[in-house]
């Protein structure tokens, strides 16, 4: 199947997709069960600032029991108030619920806000939980500053009230998923004394790299909804939307919504799924590399994202780490890194104890394009390859000789040239085929049809961040733009988002370079609600000889 030029927008299974989607948008395989009366709940808790402004939360508690108790913390804009609603004899759900694939079943509570820990099950385990409207959302006053450090002060200003209440045990931790779990990092590196622990279930720790503008390349699908939508919810101080648009470059405005990953010291467990690389698994796992604490465990998975947070295994393993860091509890030690390898969309061929990320004993390879679209292991003759920047992508394969399971980063290196294009990007993925079919994956918003993995770049921002970027992976400044001339040849190195996955014998990794986001935007068989700005014209060359390859670089991992 070598072929120079592919249409990965036009894959076969569309149909069959897209009826599997609408009907989960219509029904959404989301079971709710009233709050029972072995949980009490508080509405409106009011907290004051030191600056006048109050704060509102809800507590809930186990019936019967004064404390002390541990307590979790989840803190969002999005209004700890919009839980589901019986209407009818039938449950009402957030809406997102419905615009984002749900593939897999998931059961929670009537208290249960978006994105937030079910509060009924944690109190039911001898927790209390606290839901805070953030400054500016809900029935908090004032107005809000997301990922600010105003945002951070008042969270901990919650966390020192609580644990002085009579029913407390004095130790706090945090829980939450996405904006309930970015907003942990800039608390924790203020090192409150009385957060004893974070759970950032997927969240991203650099706004301009992980999700506005990754590779430099304006995100306006998701962002944009996003944005829209949190301006409707929250009172807000700033215009992000606007913003954004007046800072194109990683300057001092983004820096100030990034947390400073080197001061969080107290235990951490992070989510760092594989199938959520268009939003938070990049910065999941650079908070997993990067954070000083002694006693920091990484979760990955690629399945589901809101049954796999809600299920079993996950919630054992926050209860374990809880246990033993808030409720200071002997419990089970977790793993440093628990690793989950895929052969597909819906299959788990291994989950293993690891100790860091990439693994020590990765054996990187390297595949180099070649002519025919041949990806090979030694370096070919001299050649090229010329693709339509708008209607076309690259395409290389590689068939595996035994299998090999793929557990890490990617790196692809170029050497390219563009014409008549006008502030090019490149769009970048690694496919599994097998038996002449391409091979599913789980990925950002349920999408059922996603790639291994993948990356981009905005070529004019292609310069590296020494101090950042290590042997396997790359990090660009984007900071410093630098034009394409026709015809004018560079080189680039794209980083690709992490993954685990085995390659069976005889199947193949196909790598598809575009001008363009990989995959349909379509909102019944398509990647919605993601969207990349493209390439508008022109045509990319790429080009290889003695000394400097286009090469990939895979993470094979060593059999036993």
């Amino acid at each position: 199947m070598n072929t120079t030029v592919d249409r990965p927008w036009k894959r076969p299974g569309r149909t069959a997709y897209a009826r599997r989607r609408v009907a989960a948008a219509l029904r959404p395989p989301v079971t709710v069960y009233p709050m029972p009366a072995d949980v009490t709940k508080q509405e409106d808790v009011a907290v004051t600032m030191r600056d006048g402004v109050t704060l509102r939360l809800n507590l809930f508690r186990p019936a019967g029991v004064d404390g002390p108790l541990p307590a979790l913390l989840s803190a969002h804009p999005y209004g700890k108030d919009a839980v589901p609603r019986l209407k009818r004899g039938r449950w009402s759900l957030n809406p997102q619920f419905r615009i984002m694939n749900q593939p897999e079943a998931l059961r929670i509570s009537d208290q249960t806000s978006w994105e937030a820990p079910d509060p009924v099950w944690w109190a039911q385990r001898g927790y209390a939980v606290i839901n805070l409207d953030t400054r500016g959302g809900g029935h908090s006053e004032g107005r809000g500053e997301l990922f600010s450090d105003q945002e951070a002060d008042d969270i901990s200003q919650v966390i020192a009230w609580a644990a002085q209440q009579p029913w407390s045990n004095g130790r706090i931790g945090m829980l939450g998923v996405s904006y309930l779990a970015i907003s942990q990092y800039k608390v924790a590196a203020l090192s409150p004394p009385a957060l004893k622990a974070i759970c950032p279930w997927e969240g991203f720790t650099d706004g301009y790299r992980d999700f506005f503008t990754p590779g430099g390349v304006v995100e306006d699908g998701f962002a944009r909804v996003w944005l829209f939508l949190s301006r409707r919810v929250a009172r807000l101080k700033t215009n992000l939307a606007a913003e954004r648009r007046l800072h194109p470059l990683r300057d001092e405005w983004w820096e100030a919504f990034t947390p400073d990953l080197s001061k969080i010291t107290v235990p951490m467990l992070v989510c760092t799924s594989f199938s959520d690389n268009n939003l938070h698994s990049v910065g999941s796992m650079r908070a997993f590399q990067r954070v000083a604490s002694a006693d920091r465990y990484a979760f990955t998975h690629r399945g589901a994202k809101w049954a796999t947070f809600y299920g079993a295994e996950a919630r054992a393993h926050q209860l374990a780490f809880f246990d033993r860091h808030v409720r200071d509890a002997e419990s089970a030690r977790l793993p440093r890194l628990r690793l989950e390898i895929r052969d597909r969309l819906d299959h788990v061929v291994e989950v293993r104890d690891e100790q860091e990320w990439p693994l020590a004993r990765t054996a990187w390879r390297q595949l180099h394009l070649a002519a025919g679209g041949a990806l090979i292991e030694t370096e070919p003759p001299a050649g090229n390859v010329t693709f339509d920047l708008r209607r076309e992508a690259a395409a290389f394969e590689y068939r595996f000789r035994e299998d090999a399971e793929l557990s890490g980063p990617m790196t692809l290196r170029l050497n390219v040239a563009t014409t008549g294009a006008k502030d090019p990007r490149l769009f970048v993925a690694v496919e599994k085929w097998s038996h002449g079919r391409r091979v599913p994956f789980e990925g950002s918003y349920g999408y059922g049809r996603d790639s291994v993995a993948q990356g981009r770049l905005r070529l004019a921002l292609r310069e590296l961040d020494a101090e950042l970027s290590t042997p396997h992976q790359p990090e660009h400044t984007f900071q410093t733009l630098e034009p394409m001339r026709d015809g004018v040849e560079v080189e680039v190195r794209i980083p690709l988002s992490s993954s685990a996955t085995l390659f069976e014998s005889g199947s193949s990794l196909r790598l598809l370079i575009a001008g363009r986001y990989p995959q349909p935007r379509n909102p019944f068989f398509g990647h919605f609600p993601t969207h990349y700005r493209p390439s508008t014209s022109g045509t990319a060359t790429l080009s290889w000889r003695a000394g400097q390859p286009c090469s990939l670089e895979i993470p094979v991992i060593p059999r036993e």
